[in-house]
């Protein structure tokens, strides 16, 4: 049977929308596409609030479009129409400020660490809170690699975050996650020059004048290394703990030591290690390569006494889904499957 445009429409026609209505009726559906088994389509509402109440019709069109003969991926994203660029400045020093704050509704923070650069640390960051937000969580997600912002691009982002009263921000909304990054302040392609200070100002402004609204885990996707911006979060919010990305082999360990080491001092617990890119299984053959090592940061995390979350396998379709804005972690497969159960980890072991 061919999928079709009316098909998919009549059979999420009847959902109920949480203002009222049903979303048959509601003329929110843009750009629908039906493409070798993947259904796209993008709901548009007036303001972030509203993206935020649609997680529910979110999950519940996914599951019915799933059910389709021949469908095998469902990819929604919910935004708001590009709005004028908030009268707000980021950057400028940070104000003062008595301790960690809480973010009000937030329960978790959970930062995403890595000692070194190109070890997957966003797209490890991005897919696992599409998993989490699978899983039933409400997860936010915030970009926090000020000089290098890539999860617009990976959670498929475009518009740009209002500021109504010109003091706080409504952050976006994609794959069932709201978000935040210094990337959607900014032209594609524009750098940020700044120095300390300012980044200090700008990761306060991003954790206390954003309206993240209530969420179970907001998940920090920081900058490698270990500087300005690692040592303000941990010192304006009240971080959960880190979670630390590294690739197995020796360079990436050595790195990861330093950030385990940087997080110990500032008194954030690390709540374990996450190997990415840990094994290669060719499609054509089945041959199953560790391009990078293999097991060193589970024995790294032995040897340390912290809990090794798993290994995340290598995989071209990974990058690609990245770089169409779809996380690999909304679909099926061997990666998402190990997203998932990092992400059933953390909600298990109370952390999400």
């Amino acid at each position: 049977m061919s999928i079709t445009r009316e098909i998919v429409l009549g059979e999420i026609a009847d959902i109920a929308l949480p203002q009222g209505g049903v979303l048959g009726q509601a003329d929110i559906l843009r750009a629908l596409t039906i493409e070798d088994g993947l259904i796209r389509f993008v709901l548009e509402v007036p303001d972030a609030a509203a993206a935020r109440a649609l997680a529910g019709v979110e999950a519940e069109a996914r599951a019915r479009l799933l059910r389709l003969p021949g469908i095998r991926q469902v990819q929604i994203v919910t935004t708001a129409p590009a709005a004028p660029a908030p009268s707000l400045k980021l950057g400028g020093h940070p104000r003062p400020q008595a301790g960690p704050q809480a973010i009000p509704g937030v329960r978790h923070i959970l930062a995403i660490g890595s000692g070194k650069g190109g070890v997957g640390k966003s797209t490890v960051s991005s897919n696992l809170a599409v998993a989490l937000a699978r899983a039933g969580r409400r997860v936010g997600l915030l970009d926090a690699d000020i000089y290098g912002p890539s999860q617009p691009r990976m959670m498929g982002v475009t518009g740009r975050p209002a500021s109504p009263d010109g003091q706080r921000i409504e952050p976006l909304r994609a794959h069932g996650v709201t978000l935040m990054s210094i990337g959607l302040m900014l032209k594609e392609g524009e750098a940020v020059v700044w120095r300390g200070p300012m980044l200090m100002g700008a990761m306060q402004q991003m954790l206390q004048q954003v309206n993240w609204g209530e969420l179970d885990v907001l998940l920090i996707d920081l900058p490698p290394g270990t500087g300005d911006v690692q040592l303000s979060l941990c010192q304006k919010a009240p971080v959960t703990g880190a979670i630390i990305v590294s690739t197995p082999q020796d360079v990436a360990l050595l790195d990861a030591r330093r950030a385990i080491d940087m997080f110990g001092k500032l008194k954030t617990p690390v709540l374990g290690l996450v190997e990415n890119m840990s094994s290669y299984v060719c499609p054509k053959c089945g041959h199953e390569a560790h391009i990078f090592g293999h097991g060193g940061v589970a024995a790294e995390a032995e040897a340390l006494g912290l809990p090794f979350l798993g290994a995340l396998p290598l995989e071209l379709e990974v990058r690609l889904a990245g770089d169409n804005g779809t996380p690999i972690a909304l679909g099926e497969g061997v990666a998402a499957a190990a997203f998932a159960r990092l992400a059933d980890r953390l909600v298990a072991g109370g952390m999400a």
